[in-house]
């Protein structure tokens, strides 16, 4: 399971002209997930993440996590984040769960994630063409991959 995370703003998601989720500021999750993902690995990365120290403290020091700040949070699924390019210019998105395992892992990190921070959070629309909209805080952007926990 792969994360891209942007601290931000504002940030919206958008499908078909609808809007489906809007924050101010917090954290905006695109998630990638592979078909050797499990519950460890939902587990393990939605800890990290709740926890994860990037937002600024009175001292202006990156000290104080999401669950320090109660800041909120968009969860998008992405599949093009385990993309590989190591042939041709063409990516392969062969190392991406087909829906009917990446749809009950990415429900499941949703839930996972709503319970460690202890609020809602916004979603995309799974299979959907998006269109997401944010303003990167700092900027902040991390990566973070479960196979190097």
């Amino acid at each position: 399971m792969k994360a891209v995370i942007q601290r931000v703003s504002r940030a919206s998601v958008k499908t078909e002209g609808r809007l489906i989720s809007e924050i101010g500021q917090g954290l905006l999750i695109l998630i990638g997930i592979s078909p050797q993902d499990d519950i460890s690995d939902i587990q393990w990365l939605s800890n990290k993440i709740a926890n994860l120290r990037i937002f600024n403290d009175e001292k202006k020091i990156m000290n104080l996590s999401l669950i320090d700040t109660g800041a909120d949070a968009i969860i998008v699924s992405q599949f093009t984040l385990l993309a590989n390019t190591k042939k041709g210019n063409r990516p392969s998105y062969i190392n991406a769960a087909t829906p009917d395992i990446a749809i009950p892992l990415y429900e499941e990190f949703i839930r996972v994630f709503e319970k460690q921070v202890q609020k809602k959070v916004g979603t995309g629309s799974f299979g959907a063409d998006m269109q997401i909209d944010l303003q990167n805080d700092g900027p902040v952007t991390i990566v973070i991959d479960t196979r190097n926990k």
